[in-house]
């Protein structure tokens, strides 16, 4: 082998980096919260002392296991000759922006002090490592290593594991308040309903506090009013128009009954069950036509808080906001229009214009902000 090709292998077995970082990330912070450890941790023998908290107060906690990786990941590193540092750094226990800007700025503290040219990622799943990007706009990471525990494969384990899962929906307020109250007050109310005979109304009243909930789940309204211990401009907008969109809404209900040719009050006519009378296809078309403003409007007003609370928070450059409210409008006279074939008994037909003017209304209003949000690197668009 010629001097030449010695020097070129030397130099391709030679490591890139030598100052290595072994970064442990606990995004939902468990090891502050349970075991009350304050990050970041920097040291062997304190990872150590965090790992031992951790796991005495939550055996079961896969973050424990992952530290413990850590520290043995920087000992190999050491013994490879690599001038190494293990430390672990965590979020908040609600993740979102707030942790990985916590897990930014503590990797930038020990960065100070032990200046890395390249670090290994520790993470026990995919939400821990949803901030490698983000770390690495701060330092070089050269390695990614997930701690996957060995579990048993039996009928035992897997049972147990059902059960860790329904033991945290019935006693997990993040979880029983929706997977069991909700279910408790449909079948309790539908029980009830059983019992006095009134089957139909409670029906009615069933599917209204399902759609509730939902909507109260998709709109984040409980989130919502949780955040007014902590207003902000933003918060405050949101919450009003939430509010604001969700009493028009049901404003809209009573507008379908009073646009309804009949008197839906009367005895007779109510005794037969609000299902019979929707039964009449121009019953329904008037209830529609009486209740579509109003309701459009609701959900114009949740649409309008939401683009306003970006506006103020400096990330309008989200386009979905934008075409939200364009395709809502868009939608008006097709939905207008299904409602006049009701009443009316129009031709089928009459629904194509509407429907291909809302739709080359929304092409074009997405082809112009795709482009006039496009990122000038790299041709993204942020369309979150």
């Amino acid at each position: 082998m010629s001097l030449r090709d010695s020097k070129m292998e030397k130099a391709v077995e030679a490591p890139i980096t030598s100052r290595l970082l072994v970064i442990c990330v606990d995004r939902d912070n468990d090891v502050g919260d349970k075991a009350g450890v304050v990050t970041p941790v920097v040291g062997r023998n304190s990872c150590i002392e965090a790992a031992q908290k951790l796991a005495l107060e939550d055996p079961e906690d896969a973050d424990a296991n992952s530290i413990f990786f850590a520290i043995k990941t920087y000992e190999d590193l050491v013994s490879k000759g690599y001038q190494a540092e293990v430390i672990v750094v965590a979020g908040v226990g609600d993740r979102g922006v707030q942790a990985d800007e916590k897990i930014v700025r503590e990797v930038k503290s020990v960065l100070s002090s032990f200046s890395a040219n390249g670090a290994v990622i520790v993470s026990d799943g995919e939400d821990d490592e949803s901030v490698i990007p983000i770390i690495q706009n701060v330092v070089p990471i050269v390695s990614v290593q997930r701690c996957v525990m060995k579990v048993s494969r039996s009928v035992e384990y897997s049972y147990a594991v059902f059960g860790k899962y329904l033991k945290m929906i019935a006693y997990d307020s993040k979880y029983s308040k929706f997977f069991l109250g909700v279910p408790g007050i449909l079948l309790l109310i539908g029980g009830i309903g059983t019992i006095s005979g009134y089957t139909q109304e409670i029906f009615a009243v069933l599917v209204s506090i399902l759609g509730g909930a939902f909507l109260i789940r998709a709109f984040d309204v409980d989130r919502a009013l949780s955040s007014w211990s902590k207003p902000t401009p933003a918060g405050l907008i949101r919450a009003f128009t939430l509010v604001t969109g969700v009493i028009i809404g049901l404003a809209s209900i009573l507008s379908g009954f009073s646009a309804i040719h009949t008197n839906i009050l009367d005895p007779q006519i109510f005794g037969a069950g609000i299902p019979n009378i929707f039964a009449d296809k121009v019953t329904l078309g008037q209830f529609i036509a009486g209740a579509l403003p109003f309701l459009w409007m609701g959900m114009g007003s949740v649409f309008a808080g939401i683009l306003l609370s970006h506006w103020l928070k400096g990330s309008l450059r989200r386009i979905t906001d934008v075409l939200r409210l364009i395709v809502l409008g868009s939608l008006y006279p097709t939905v207008y229009q299904f409602t006049n074939l009701l009443i009316y008994d129009e031709s089928s037909f009459t629904l194509i214009p509407p429907f291909l003017i809302g739709l080359i209304v929304t092409l074009i209003s997405a082809t112009v902000l795709f482009r006039k949000y496009r990122k000038k690197k790299g041709g993204e668009v942020l369309t979150e």
